[in-house]
Formats: structure tokens, C-alpha cells, sequence
């Protein structure tokens, strides 16, 4: 074994991935792959100063713990929602952890004394899933976060377009349907408002004549009609022909080789991804059609991506793939 090897096999990044809700941790090596896993809830309830201090007493724990391992970590990689200036370090804007403005990369290096990078929750989703999951390989890909919301991330040999405002890659707020119903940005017919997860149930609430407070899931409305139910049926095709246009949009712009869908709604499987391709093959003209495929990594793609961005920050993109 080299002693680059040796070298690489000790370091780790710090990595987190901050939801509302919860925060997945890990600790990652080069080669991506997590050494250590851990959840911590991020309780946004206590308020934004609260959350901050909670992601870095889990970061300075992290890398407590791996130097008690024998392992040395090297960088911080922290993934936030909302709006990110990568560049600056800032967490503009997240409505679920009500940051406004937060320095956070500065905050943590004054607090662990590591190199650290801030991304955006998607983009550094896309980035691992481009790198080290489902659209390794490609060059150019696409992937698309449908769950609450939907966001995507383009990403182009390895690195996510972030945006001259660090707000790239908001394609559920494409205009699908200009009658659709109103989305939470203001506009009617985004596509967010028309096929997110939560989207999907609101429809099946109303079109049955019951509340629109979510009492069915888009994963309920995806098995009733599997099994034939012509109301779920009616719903589930209303979203994946809006879906198909939104994706095909996304193709007229950024041509991309592979398409990676993640999130919640990809966990349907074939019942989303079968009929979509279909659709999204009616509506390719002259563009060459993208591999449409579900995401690989699950839910561990934020903290790899938010790892893979802190080591793209210090110079290292060697050894970055599953072996």
C-alpha cells in the first residue's frame, strides 16, 4: 500500500445534511464511502440560533469521534435547503430552518478549525448521485429531488451548477399548467404545484370531495391506481404528464445524458418511472432522448455530495467512485 493510500484510508470529511426535521451525518472518506453514520434531529422549532448551534456541536462531535478512531478529518461539508451562496459560505434563505443569512461555512471553521464548504441540500444530492451513484458515467446529468417540493441539479463533469445568485436548478417552478392550481411561490401551474408529493394528494383530496390537509399520500394514490381505481389512476397520469413536461423542458435546455429522478416520488418505482419515459419519449422532437433512471444512493446522497463538495474545495477529486 502507498502512502497516498495509507494517507487516504485515515482522512475523512465531516459531513451534514440538514433538514427540517432530522440531519444525517457521517463521516466519508476520499473514496466516498461512509465510515460512520449517525441522525440528529434538527428541531427548527427552537428557533435558527438553536439549529446552529446544534450542527456544529454534531460536526465538532463527528470529528471528535473519528480522531478517537484513529481517523483524521480533514474538511467539513455542511448541505442546507433553501437558497446558497457557495461562494461566500451563506445560507441565504431556508423557509424550514429559518436561516437568514447565516454565515454557517465561517461559523464552522471558527468552531471545528477545518476547511469547510456550505452547498445546496439538491445540488450536493446531484453531485453524489452524478459521481458515485446512478448517473456516474455520464458527463451530463440532470437529477430531479420530487418529494415536498421539487428542485434539480445539473450537473456537468462532476460539478453542480450553482446560479449567479446560487438559486440554479428550480425546475418545479416551471410553468406547466398557466390554470393549474397556485404554488406556495405565488404563480398558478408550477410544476410543484401540480406533481410534487404533496401536490399529488392535495388533487386526490379534492377530486374525491374530502379535506386537502394530506389525509392520502402520493404513494397511496400510486397503489390505488395501480390496482385500477379509475380516480387515482386519473390523478397519478395528471402528474407524470405534467412531470413529462417539466423533464422535457428540462432536456430543451440542458441536454443532458441521464436524467436521475430521487426523492420521495421515485420511490414508486416502475409505477413512476414506466409510464413517465413514455411520456417523456412523446415529447422529444430533435433532442436526444435522456436515460431516465431512479436514484441509487437513497438518502444517504446529501451527506457523500456535501463530503464530495468539501473535497472539491481542497483540491481532491481523485478516488471518488464506488469500487
Amino acid at each position: 500500500m502507498s502512502d497516498r493510500d495509507a494517507t487516504d484510508v485515515d482522512r475523512v470529511v465531516v459531513a451534514l445534511d440538514v433538514g427540517g426535521t432530522g440531519m444525517k451525518c457521517a463521516l466519508v472518506r476520499p473514496d466516498g464511502v461512509a465510515v460512520r453514520t449517525e441522525r440528529h434531529p434538527t428541531d427548527a422549532a427552537r428557533g435558527p440560533q438553536a439549529v446552529i448551534g446544534t450542527i456544529l456541536d454534531v460536526a465538532l462531535g463527528l470529528a471528535d469521534k473519528a480522531r478517537a478512531d484513529g481517523l483524521t478529518p480533514v474538511a467539513v461539508g455542511i448541505a442546507v435547503p433553501g437558497v446558497v451562496d457557495e461562494a461566500r459560505g451563506v445560507a441565504v434563505w431556508s423557509a424550514n430552518v429559518g436561516f437568514r443569512d447565516v454565515p454557517l461555512r465561517d461559523l464552522a471553521v471558527s468552531r471545528l478549525g477545518l476547511p469547510t464548504a456550505l452547498g445546496h441540500d439538491v445540488r450536493v444530492g446531484g453531485l453524489a448521485e452524478a459521481r458515485l451513484g446512478a448517473g456516474r458515467g455520464a458527463g451530463h446529468v440532470l437529477f430531479v429531488a420530487i418529494g415536498t417540493g421539487i428542485a434539480a441539479a445539473h450537473v456537468v463533469d462532476g460539478v453542480a451548477a450553482v446560479g449567479a445568485h446560487g438559486a440554479a436548478g428550480e425546475i418545479g417552478h416551471i410553468m406547466v399548467r398557466p390554470d393549474g392550481p397556485r404554488c406556495g411561490c405565488g404563480r398558478p401551474g408550477c410544476l410543484e404545484a401540480v406533481a410534487s408529493a404533496s401536490a399529488i394528494g392535495r388533487r386526490y383530496a379534492e377530486l374525491a370531495g374530502g379535506s386537502t390537509d394530506g389525509a392520502v399520500t402520493a404513494a397511496e394514490v400510486a397503489e390505488r391506481a395501480a390496482v385500477g381505481e379509475p380516480l387515482a389512476g386519473r390523478v397519478w397520469q395528471e402528474a407524470v404528464e405534467a412531470l413529462a413536461d417539466g423533464l422535457a423542458s428540462g432536456q430543451a435546455l440542458f441536454d443532458v445524458a441521464t436524467i436521475v429522478l430521487g426523492g420521495g416520488l421515485a420511490q414508486a418505482g416502475g409505477l413512476l418511472l414506466n409510464p413517465l419515459r413514455a411520456a417523456l419519449h412523446e415529447r422529444m422532437t430533435f433532442h436526444r432522448e435522456p436515460r431516465l433512471v431512479a436514484a441509487a444512493l437513497g438518502d444517504e446522497a446529501g451527506c457523500l455530495g456535501a463530503a464530495l463538495l468539501a473535497l472539491d474545495a481542497m483540491g481532491v477529486r481523485d478516488h471518488q467512485e464506488r469500487r
